[in-house]
């Protein structure tokens, strides 16, 4: 496929805003749609269309009306059956429209993994009510992590400890689900050392990989991101082998972010999904091309060369703390001062229309030319500290 390729893109968040760009930069046509106006992807975008990703009609019209060349989902809650109707009719969905359903679920890609593949995950039990999850929790044991099969960035996942928190956990998880599937997974605690993310590019030419990236996260949303995570061959082999089996079973091309725990040279897998993943933004000063240059490449069927890291690397969020449509973002200038020398600092803003607690709004980006990546991880960590959200009402 040639790099003119009018792109529908299902999502206009910040990642898919960079997608925007260096989907524009190879000279694609892009449309971004979205469930409010003005988000960011929009912005840079060539065209947009304002609908929820949960309306079959909507959705299917609006691929009527554009006849695109790739239909790329960048949420995960999209009517799916729409998406496998229209590959059945020759339009090309990014990965794959199977890929999609299995990836847009927590309990069907972890079925590929487990029950198809055999690779090694934690203990899991489904649940669709209450009593269910009790159920679920009794066997599985205590801690256990209680997340909705269908969800975003963290959104009602919750780590249960005692068995008076099983209640407040299910209708948290009511809460943050997304979709009208109403459906957890209770996975056994795993007390790993670290977790990655393992950003898998599936090419025409082969399956290519980025070094590792470790992450730390909070409320099940990451806060942090560093690369490269420090692991053994033997671990990062495990990896890549596990990742490998699991995007040529989902097939299609692109990239995608396979997370996993890690203990000692022991890699669990335990989860996935089909596109620019929030951990990789560190890629935005950490290599030669970035997980969306390279999503971009992969699904405009372009060449990959190797890819390079600049130096340890690390990325730190910036978030909001109420709801508010009138806000102002300061202290850029001096987040982009470097506290100390060898230090490479980036930002990016991410243009939201309105905030809400714990909304991701930007994310500060460190580069160590001198030093390694806590060095890297501090600076990002003092770069996001020095933004401020500051609202009309304050």
């Amino acid at each position: 496929m040639g790099a003119t390729a009018k792109i529908l893109l299902l999502g206009s968040g910040e990642l898919g805003r960079e997608f925007v760009i260096s989907a524009k930069r190879l000279g694609a046509h892009v449309i971004a749609c979205d469930a409010y106006p003005q988000a960011p992807a929009m912005q840079v975008a060539d065209d947009a269309e304002v609908f929820s990703m949960l309306d079959a009609d909507a959705l299917a019209a609006a691929i009527d009306k554009h006849q695109p060349d790739l239909i790329v989902p960048e949420v995960e809650a999209i009517r799916t059956e729409v998406l496998k109707d229209f590959e059945d009719r020759g339009f090309n969905v990014v990965p794959s429209a199977r890929a999609t359903i299995m990836t847009m679920n927590r309990d069907r890609i972890r079925e590929v993994a487990a029950s198809e593949l055999g690779l090694l995950t934690s203990t899991y039990l489904y649940a669709e009510s209450l009593d269910d999850m009790r159920a679920a929790v009794d066997k599985v044991g205590l801690p256990c992590v209680v997340k909705p099969v269908m969800s975003s960035s963290g959104k009602g996942q919750s780590t249960v400890r005692s068995a008076d928190a099983v209640d407040a956990a299910w209708a948290y998880a009511v809460a943050g689900m997304r979709g009208d599937r109403q459906r957890v997974i209770v996975e056994a605690f795993i007390p790993f050392d670290y977790e990655i993310t393992l950003l898998t590019i599936r090419t025409r030419d082969g399956v290519v990989f980025c070094p590792p990236i470790g992450h730390r996260q909070e409320r099940g949303d990451y806060q942090e991101s560093w690369q490269p995570a420090a692991m053994s061959a033997a671990a990062i082999a495990s990896a890549q082998e596990m990742a490998k089996a699991v995007v040529d079973n989902l097939g299609g091309y692109g990239l995608f972010g396979v997370e996993f725990f890690v203990m000692g040279d022991q890699v669990i897998f335990s989860e996935l999904s089909p596109r620019p993943h929030d951990t990789g933004m560190v890629t935005l000063i950490s290599q030669n091309l970035t997980e969306f240059d390279l999503h971009a490449r992969a699904i405009l069927g372009l060449p990959i060369p190797s890819i390079t890291l600049h130096g340890p690397s690390a990325s730190a969020v910036i978030l909001a703390d109420r709801d508010a449509s009138e806000f102002s973002v300061e202290g850029v200038a001096e987040a982009l001062r470097p506290d100390s020398d060898g230090i490479d600092l980036d930002l990016r803003v991410f243009n939201k229309p309105t905030t809400r607690p714990y909304r991701r709004m930007g994310v500060a980006l460190a580069l160590a030319r001198q030093g390694d990546v806590e060095d890297a991880r501090a600076a990002a960590r003092a770069a996001a500290a020095k933004v401020s959200i500051r609202y009309k009402d304050a």
